[in-house]
């Protein structure tokens, strides 16, 4: 019976890949039909990291280090922030935005009446490719970063910030998510959601930099910490095992919270088939 239920599971996983890979393709389709808005959101990246390096650079010219962050290590930081910031407007955003359109004009029964997990396909139908252009910029910025430490990255810090990269991929999703399904009782969950992007610029700094009572409101309140600060630390050599474990741990609890959360915001839903 193990077996069987570890090969469903299996299954269900890579039925949910196959699907998530056919929106990604009809999504981009889509979006290529507007090739201008490549350029319009090449030249807002381009601005958005233009600025955010002067900024760095400005600090720097004052002193050689920050609460014993360096120049490199900062720029590793904001190219994660950033990398990830364009996941979440390339995947995160769009699909909750439209969850929660959806669910005020009553038109979430589409979804529903589909022979798929209802979390799982709302969280992949839209897909905005240009916005993958921070991704790109983010990299470029964190591969500058690394390039700059004092000291080798080895693989094995490699592959714990690949790890730690995906588990606060997963922790903003959560993060997203559980806010987007307060729209089964709120109207105007969106300016909600709008708080996100001044609070997400935080980021582009360690959460050691910031008081104590700050630094815990972007670590458990809002996941900041563990997306961007904890990879960075991982990608640096910086990271002990604890934080790493806390990261898993919350993102764990948080992944399971954020299921049932899901599905007690369902049983309050009334549609257009109500």
């Amino acid at each position: 019976m193990a077996v069987r239920g570890a090969a469903l599971l299996g299954g269900g996983e890579l039925r949910a890949l196959r699907l998530a890979w056919l929106f990604f393709r009809v999504g981009s389709l889509n979006e290529l039909q507007y090739r201008a808005n490549f350029f319009i959101q090449l030249l807002q990246s381009a601005v958005s990291v233009a600025t955010a390096i002067v900024v760095l650079k400005l600090v720097y010219a004052q002193t050689d280090e920050l609460n014993g962050w360096s120049e490199s290590e900062l720029l590793v930081v904001m190219g994660i922030q950033i990398l990830l910031g364009g996941v979440i407007r390339t995947t995160i955003q769009p699909n909750m935005q439209r969850l929660m359109e959806e669910v005020r004009d009553g038109k979430l029964d589409f979804a529903l009446t589909k022979p798929e997990d209802s979390q799982v396909l709302v969280s992949i139908r839209d897909v905005q490719i240009w916005r993958a252009v921070d991704v790109i910029s983010g990299g470029a910025v964190l591969g500058y970063g690394l390039s700059g430490l004092d000291h080798a990255v080895t693989a094995g810090d490699g592959l714990l910030f690949l790890a730690l990269l995906a588990v606060g991929a997963v922790t903003i999703y959560c993060f997203w998510l559980a806010i987007a399904t307060l729209a089964f009782w709120i109207v105007n969950v969106w300016s909600i959601m709008e708080l996100f992007d001044g609070v997400y610029q935080t980021g582009r700094w360690p959460v050691s930099i910031y008081p104590l009572w700050l630094r815990l409101g972007v670590t458990f309140l809002i996941p900041i910490a563990f997306a961007i600060t904890v990879p960075a630390e991982a990608a640096t050599g910086r990271l002990d095992w604890q934080t790493a474990a806390l990261a898993l741990g919350f993102c764990a609890v948080l992944f399971a919270l954020t299921r049932w959360w899901w599905g007690f915001g369902l049983r309050r839903y009334s549609g257009a088939s109500a």
